[in-house]
């Protein structure tokens, strides 16, 4: 018998819905369901949990094969958390950019100066850079949260969503000729995109 149909019947027999489950587990009737379907297995310390609460070792819980692949699940999850928490706080370390002289002050004058201080360029260009850099801050805040929180369907998508927007960063600021701000996108899209491909 697989852990899907021990656990169903083991929630069963105690006359328990999924979602009294999920509460004396202190985890999301979600999960309780996804465990329950043989879409996933429970962490170690939800394993340990389910062991206490139905009064079985974990051995009578789910086999050895079953243990390697959710210990292979929890690693991977943990992994997709870390890979979305770094380059989380890279897209909210591009706010730098709002600080430090990384702009081109127009093309006659060699000076650089910080963005709010942009002078020689057009006012919807300097919004433009602010924009850029803010969605970028926004969305960096947001993976943060998401990975904190363990959303991983959210931290993927704006893990997405935070390449789409480097990219464009890149594009837009060596376009209109700022190589230092369009240098620190690129090196912090590089690294992203490292991360990204070691999660492949």
């Amino acid at each position: 018998m697989e852990f899907s149909e021990k656990l169903q019947g083991l929630r069963k027999s105690r006359s328990l819905t999924q979602e009294e489950l999920a509460e004396a587990l202190y985890v999301s009737r979600t999960a309780v369901s996804k465990w329950e379907s043989g879409r996933g297995y429970p962490s170690i310390d939800s394993l340990k949990g389910l062991s206490r609460f139905f009064s079985v070792s974990i051995d009578e819980l789910i086999c050895p094969d079953e243990i390697i692949e959710a210990a292979a699940d929890e690693k991977r999850a943990f992994a997709d958390r870390y890979r979305s928490l770094i380059c989380g706080a890279l897209d909210a370390f591009l706010a730098i950019l709002l600080l430090i002289p990384a702009f081109g002050d127009g093309a006659d004058s060699t000076a650089t100066v910080a963005l709010f201080e942009l002078t020689g360029v057009s006012p919807w260009l300097k919004s433009t850079f602010a924009a850029i850099i803010c969605a970028v801050v926004l969305e960096g805040i947001g993976s943060l949260v998401a990975a904190n929180l363990d959303s991983q369907a959210w931290a993927k998508r704006l893990l997405v969503a935070g390449m789409v927007l480097s990219v464009v960063a890149v594009m837009v600021f060596i376009v209109s000729r700022q190589p230092y701000a369009g240098t620190v996108c690129f090196a912090l899209l590089t690294i992203k995109g490292f991360l990204v491909s070691q999660g492949k």
